[in-house]
């Protein structure tokens, strides 16, 4: 498998999560397993078969996570040195050339992708589009809609 960008904080996320999967809720899962095995018979306990889909679905998900961890390259924006380049955490304000609106968005990898909170995927079409563009640069993007301009105003690394 190969190493995937992430930033720190995506990275922070995915630790949490893990912690909590191995420390709250797979202690739940199995104390739900043990009260359901305590009900008799397994073949026809609806509680007990819940149980054991959660239980896989749990150990599924850990798996993914410390897999993803485990091959992850994780990058730091603010000590990024791109010389005003769009890269992958960098955050960049763009303003739409059609309607005039200006957006910011932070290119952060599939992982930690949140349109709402301003977080587009590196494989995004509008990030694909900005990558390796500066200040100034008008980028084209293919949209359902249609072809979209953006302009670049201005590139960070926080």
């Amino acid at each position: 498998m190969s190493k995937f960008p992430i930033t720190v904080r995506g990275a922070d996320l995915l630790r949490q999560e893990l912690q909590r999967l191995k420390s709250v809720d797979r202690p739940a899962v199995i104390a739900a397993i043990a009260e359901a095995r305590s009900h008799g018979d397994l073949s026809e306990n609806a509680e007990y078969d819940a149980a054991k889909e959660r239980q896989g679905f749990l150990e599924g998900r850990i798996k993914e996570i410390e897999g993803k961890l485990g091959n992850a390259q994780i990058i730091d924006p603010a000590s990024l040195d791109a010389d005003g380049r769009v890269v992958f955490g960098a955050t960049v304000e763009l303003e739409d050339m059609d309607s005039g609106d200006t957006v910011s968005y932070q290119i952060v990898g599939d992982d930690e992708a949140d349109i709402k909170a301003s977080k587009i995927s590196l494989n995004s079409p509008v990030a694909r589009a900005l990558i390796g563009k500066f200040a100034g640069d008008v980028a084209e993007v293919q949209t359902p809609g249609g072809k979209r301009e953006y302009e670049i105003l201005d590139v960070k690394y926080v």
